[in-house]
């Protein structure tokens, strides 16, 4: 993030390569994401594939679109529509966005399916979250991922030409992201890969770090709507503001207030 240091996208890399492989869910999260905006996809694909079996909302999304397009996964509209339905699920609003469209390509029948298969998908994910430890802290374990009984993604392989425009792939995740503008077009609407916008929620402020931190582990198992939203420690002077997001818009952000208040907690929207 440049904060305190220089912005150095490699040493960010190498740090959450560090920490994924001793088990911190978040970093491997991060770092499949990071691997993926640098067009490594098949380093980024078993950290997607991990993040993805656990229920990380912004990987589900990620591969999903992969397998809608084909592209860099086997094309898979039934899996596609599955973990898109599960991001969605989980408010990512880029993922109900991407849904509504992929409306207009999949069959009613096939669409049917992925849904049954997003339910077996929830359930596995229930699992997996179950045998690992989240939160700020790393995992007390070897830092190996529990397989599910959902397949593992395998990489492209050729295949014939689609009846239907590809929908164009692409994915903004970076230190200090900017939203990309909509470029309309007559023939097709793209799906794209957003994963950040100037709009987080926040949850506390604290003049003991450590206080914020606990309370991001307590909202993450209580609150199922904070799943995959990243967690910052914000100073400001001497105190530290714990903040979530990121969100598009301010709708967004107070959306995902509105589940944090019913929930008892205190939520204001903030832009960044």
């Amino acid at each position: 993030m440049g904060r305190g240091v220089p912005q150095d996208l490699g040493q960010a890399e190498k740090w959450y390569k560090k920490a994924a492989d001793q088990g911190h869910l978040q970093a491997n999260d991060n770092y499949g994401l990071v691997l993926f905006q640098a067009n490594r996809r098949s380093e980024a694909l078993p950290y997607l594939q991990a993040s993805t079996e656990r229920g990380e909302p912004r990987a589900q999304y990620v591969l999903g679109t992969g397998h809608f397009n084909g592209d860099f996964v086997k094309k898979d509209w039934i899996k596609a529509y599955a973990l898109m339905t599960r991001a969605s699920a989980q408010r990512l609003p880029q993922a109900t966005t991407n849904l509504a469209q992929m409306d207009r390509f999949i069959p009613i029948e096939d669409r049917q399916r992925a849904i049954t298969l997003a339910g077996q998908m929830e359930q596995d994910e229930k699992r997996v979250r179950t045998a690992q430890t989240g939160g700020l802290r790393p995992a007390q374990s070897t830092g190996a991922v529990q397989v599910t009984q959902l397949p593992p993604s395998g990489p492209a392989v050729p295949a014939p030409a689609p009846t239907t425009d590809p929908i164009t792939t692409g994915v903004t995740y970076a230190a200090t992201p900017k939203p990309e503008p909509a470029v309309p077009d007559s023939t097709k609407t793209p799906i794209r890969a957003v994963l950040s916008g100037d709009w987080r929620v926040q949850l506390g402020a604290f003049d003991d770090e450590d206080k914020a931190k606990n309370l991001w582990d307590s909202l993450e198992k209580s609150i199922s709507e904070l799943a995959g939203l990243q967690p910052h420690l914000v100073k400001a002077g001497g105190i530290t503001r714990l903040q979530a997001g990121s969100f598009a818009s301010r709708a967004q952000a107070e959306s995902m207030c509105s589940s944090v208040k019913a929930a008892g907690y205190d939520c204001i929207s903030k832009q960044r």
